[in-house]
């Protein structure tokens, strides 16, 4: 099984093609604020490319020693405007993102949720979103003319730059092609080097760390949790199908930074999360979900489950159904949660 791990990661590794040059990560804590027995911290730290990436940390502000830390994973949701914010609460949020939250994710921003349980909660932008999101001003007026005629910063702004960012997502891809290099390897990449960050941190247990995220945050969960042997725990919701099951029709409905070429020829998604295997993984899907096939996610559980049994590992697997549509809500967080305490409390 370790023979066949590698050489899997290896091919992985490949068909993401991107591995930018060395650069320190020269992190920073750039504002810090408490409230309601949580300290939330503002941090940075640089990239190889373009801004800094800036995160959330959340964490209890009594604490004893080190705890366990989980990466946080925003979701895509067509909304690149913002992407840590969506899981933290923030003082005076804007209506936009509480409209978000509530259809998403039950009300709540769950990363403080967690933080509550003991833990310290990593909350990443992704390129493209938030902190690394495309500038208007650095994109030929032709592409942008609907967003730059609105106030910035208001609510007509932000939708407009988000319908600006879904009109042009297959021409990112396109570059990304062009250039050599995939969306998916720049966002496996920058969620690695967020581990890297968790791990200068004082407050956090380096052994027991885990990650976790709805949709496209799953997705960004799959390749975390297969590719970094640092993550010891994963959850991940609304983003698990076999491949054969979207091709028909679901696929026209997922976003670019889900396609790596030729992966699907060698591994399947429940072979790629598999690489994170004997280590706890829960899968969480919703029956009612649009962008999954009932039978398709179904599959990808049976399928799981073989293999964690194959690996003697049939505990550290746990496929859950939910009710309802696409979302990760109070119900789903309270098991995903209880998955992180189990096996990194």
């Amino acid at each position: 099984m370790e023979s066949w791990r590698t050489q899997a990661r290896a091919k992985v590794f490949e068909l993401l093609a991107y591995e930018p040059p060395a650069c320190s990560l020269d992190a920073t804590v750039d504002r810090a604020t408490e409230r309601d027995g949580l300290v939330t911290e503002l941090v940075s730290w640089a990239q190889p490319f373009g801004p800094r990436t800036e995160a959330f940390v959340v964490r209890p502000t009594r604490t004893k020693g080190r705890l366990p830390g989980i990466v946080a994973l925003h979701d895509h949701s067509k909304f690149k405007y913002y992407g840590k914010e969506k899981l933290v609460a923030l003082d005076d949020e804007p209506p936009i993102l509480r409209d978000l939250k509530q259809g998403t994710y039950g009300g709540v921003s769950w990363a403080n949720e967690l933080a509550r349980r003991g833990f310290v909660v990593l909350v990443p932008d992704n390129f493209l979103w938030g902190s690394r999101k495309m500038l208007p001003e650095s994109v030929p007026e032709e592409f942008v003319q609907g967003v730059m005629r609105e106030t910035p910063g208001s609510r007509a702004y932000i939708e407009a730059y988000n319908e600006f960012c879904a009109d042009y997502e297959s021409l990112v891809a396109k570059t990304l092609f062009a250039s050599g290099t995939t969306w998916p390897g720049i966002m496996a990449w920058e969620d690695r080097r967020a581990v890297d960050y968790l791990l200068t941190r004082s407050d956090t247990d380096h052994g027991r760390l885990g990650c976790g995220g709805l949709s496209g945050g799953g997705l960004r969960t799959i390749y975390l949790a297969a590719l970094d042997p640092r993550i010891r725990c994963a959850v991940c919701a609304g983003f698990m199908s076999t491949v054969r099951e979207m091709i028909p029709d679901i696929v026209r409905w997922h976003t670019w930074m889900f396609h790596v070429p030729h992966l699907p020829a060698l591994m399947d998604l429940p072979d790629v999360v598999s690489l994170h295997g004997p280590s706890p993984l829960m899968v969480q899907g919703d029956r009612d979900d649009a962008l999954w096939t009932l039978a398709g996610q179904e599959q990808a559980d049976e399928k799981l489950k073989k293999i964690y049994a194959r690996l003697r590992a049939p505990e550290c697997y746990q496929g859950l159904f939910y009710p309802g549509p696409h979302k990760f809500d109070l119900p789903m967080q309270k098991d995903a949660f209880d998955w992180f305490e189990r096996w990194l409390r």
